[in-house]
């Protein structure tokens, strides 16, 4: 049985009446199938979701990349590579099965593959705890990365998580310590990352394993550091104000694409991934393929340089000054009289001071 978005109506409706002229016996009595009727109705239904698919607003566009029918990671796993071989635990605690690790092949490469898995029915969304990953599942990572790192194999991450479990229990296990040391390990990595967003990119629990080369988007994916829900209660006290959330946040793939936040938009079919799961496959093995081949000539130490200036570049176009020249450092570089300026604003009770008894003496010159 499909599942349809709320915005989906008119197309659940003409699906239904597609689905009763394809099959007519059901009905009391026999007829023939009307082609004629037929083609009309799904060259209409392909003109309206292209329509409604075209025109998506950033709320629409997070119902699309939540919808409960679209590709998760196991599926990806399962359907681009080969010879998968899952490994599990943390090595301290136990293992967290809201994400999928293990080696593989892809094409000629050996990688190792990454994905928050949320789970596709109810029993096993709880199993998966929803995507949500504990302390475990981010040390899981981390051991993990260390060991392609060592055998020099690429690693591909898919990202998809309303965000990092915030239970009593993960805190207690150190949550925010193993998100900050899976970010850490990303960006010391001297082998090539490829995180691929195909659903939800919520929060530290994506950003954990999406520091990487490249980063990458299915067209109807998000992006964020908080839920538009979790957005609209804090600023505007009203959880119904997701719209005006999403709008501001900036969190579909061309808004991040445009900020420079992510490298590339993997495209869907039209009316999302869950419509056309084929097309999907192709267009995420074309990318995975086109960027590994990007890394093959270079060195460990010209992969993390470019890992580096690339997240060190994220907000210096379009935000407090237009260089690029200063994307290898933190600080901004100044002039001589910008660091005067700047020593003047900080010590500026010591320099009025200091005028004050220079005009002070300049005066008692002249009566003099």
């Amino acid at each position: 049985m499909k599942n349809y978005l709320s915005f989906e109506r008119n197309i659940k409706d003409l699906e239904a009446e597609l689905e009763n002229l394809k099959d007519p016996y059901n009905k009391e009595g026999l007829s023939e199938v009307n082609t004629n009727k037929i083609s009309k109705l799904q060259e209409e239904i392909e003109t309206k979701l292209k329509h409604i698919y075209s025109n998506l607003d950033p709320w629409q566009k997070t119902m699309v990349a939540r919808h409960e029918d679209r590709p998760k990671s196991k599926y990806f796993i399962d359907n681009i590579f080969s010879d998968f071989i899952a490994l599990s635990g943390d090595r301290y605690y136990g293992e967290d099965k809201s994400v999928i690790t293990g080696f593989a092949k892809f094409k000629n490469f050996s990688v190792l593959v990454i994905g928050q898995q949320k789970g596709d029915s109810l029993e096993t969304r709880i199993e998966r705890n929803f995507g949500m990953m504990k302390p475990e599942g981010y040390r899981k990572s981390v051991r993990l990365m260390k060991l392609a790192d060592k055998f020099n194999l690429p690693i591909i991450l898919f990202i998809d998580t309303p965000g990092a479990y915030p239970g009593v229990g993960a805190e207690e296990r150190g949550q925010a310590e193993a998100i900050a040391k899976s970010i850490e390990c990303c960006m010391q990595l001297k082998v090539p990352t490829i995180s691929i967003i195909i659903g939800e990119g919520g929060s530290g629990g994506a950003i954990a394993l999406a520091s990487s080369n490249k980063v990458l988007m299915l067209e109807n994916a998000i992006y964020s550091v908080i839920s538009p829900e979790g957005c609209a209660s804090i600023l505007w006290r009203d959880p119904k104000k997701t719209l005006e959330a999403a709008t501001a946040m900036k969190l579909s793939a061309k808004d991040l694409l445009d900020l420079n936040i992510i490298d590339e938009i993997i495209q869907e079919p039209t009316g999302g991934a869950h419509r056309d799961r084929d097309t999907v496959l192709r267009n995420i093995k074309v990318s995975i393929e086109k960027n590994l081949i990007e890394f093959a000539d270079l060195n460990g130490d010209e992969i993390l340089e470019k890992r580096k200036n690339k997240f060190l570049s994220i907000g210096r176009t379009k935000g407090l000054y237009e260089s690029r020249n200063y994307k290898d450092k933190l600080t901004l570089q100044s002039n001589t009289f910008d660091i005067l300026i700047q020593k003047i604003k900080i010590n500026k009770k010591k320099y009025i001071l200091i005028c004050f008894l220079i005009s002070f003496i300049v005066i008692l010159g002249l009566f003099i």
